[in-house]
């Protein structure tokens, strides 16, 4: 049995999309956790750890598929440079630097822009077409998170501009690795693209992450911080990418956009769990509006795979 994955929509459709749900539930869980990290650590030394602590987790899994780099063709290779490049060091810089600056829930809330984001990109660069249902379901993800963008706001006295233009950044660097992750995948299987991408993006943190752990007192990080960082690279690095992957690798970009939705809603919950940030009971409209639109491009998903 080969072991590339499957390019047929049609198959897998139950896991597919519990794939691209705890994908993106563990994804979330990054902009809490680049808060915590970023409180203690240098940003290109914790985001290097990150990497490497990502292919280390993920090279048990891929050990099974090591003959498949040889049939890799170079545009494959080309996109998984580009997810190296944006998916793994621009998206952990720009999330570390702009966590830094604003809480967990404002992070949250920049991080909610992704269905769109990604739904335009997949249109635009994957020439998809998008169904009336699917771009009611984008709608209604897009509503959703402007109410906790409303509500976060709130709290948290108004966003500072330049962290939230970072996540904001981040935020497009992920919709770059969702994209050129959906097209590699394909042909790739989904564990060796998380793991090349990872290896591949080493060589861009290496000479910032050396240079700023020598300097730097590494005692002074806290048993919490360095906790987070195992997660942040063993967690929603290796383990989410590559459960995001398995899911995009059989769903159309458009579906895969409108799961995005569901990162901003497990920011937002963490922010609360692990930041001690003020939960307000209003923002239940605006998790019940984005799940409304999740649940809308499952039933969607589920219609094309009949």
């Amino acid at each position: 049995m080969s072991d590339k994955p499957e390019s047929d929509h049609k198959s897998g459709t139950g896991p597919t999309l519990v794939f691209l749900f705890l994908g993106m539930a563990i994804f979330g869980s990054a902009t809490p956790v680049s808060r915590i990290i970023g409180q203690d650590f240098p940003v290109m030394l914790a985001a290097g750890l990150r990497v490497g602590l990502g292919v280390l987790a993920l090279s048990p899994l891929a050990f099974a598929h090591r003959r498949e780099i040889a049939r890799i063709r170079k545009a494959d290779w080309i996109r998984i440079a580009v997810i190296a490049a944006f998916g793994m060091f621009g998206f952990s810089v720009l999330m570390l630097y702009g966590m830094r600056l604003i809480p967990g829930a404002a992070g949250a809330v920049v991080m909610s822009t992704a269905p769109a984001i990604t739904a335009a990109g997949a249109i635009l660069f994957l020439k998809e077409s998008v169904t009336v249902p699917k771009l009611i379901a984008i709608a209604l993800a897009v509503a959703g998170v402007l109410i906790l963008n409303l509500m976060s706001q709130g709290e948290s006295g108004g966003l500072i501009i330049a962290g939230s233009l970072l996540v904001l950044a981040a935020v497009c660097c992920e919709a770059i690795y969702t994209l050129a992750g959906r097209t590699t995948t394909q042909t790739v299987s989904p564990v060796l693209v998380a793991l090349l991408s990872a290896a591949m993006a080493i060589p861009f943190f290496l000479p910032f992450a050396i240079w700023q752990g020598l300097g730097w007192d590494w005692s002074q990080a806290s048993p919490r911080s360095w906790m987070a960082l195992a997660w942040y690279g063993a967690g929603t690095l290796a383990l989410g990418s590559w459960l995001w992957y398995l899911g995009v690798s059989k769903a159309k970009g458009a579906t895969a956009a409108g799961f995005m939705a569901v990162m901003p809603c497990s920011a937002l919950i963490l922010s609360y769990v692990l930041l001690d940030e003020p939960f307000e009971w209003v923002h239940l409209a605006g998790f019940g509006i984005v799940f409304a639109s999740v649940l809308l491009m499952s039933r969607e998903h589920a219609r094309s795979a009949d």
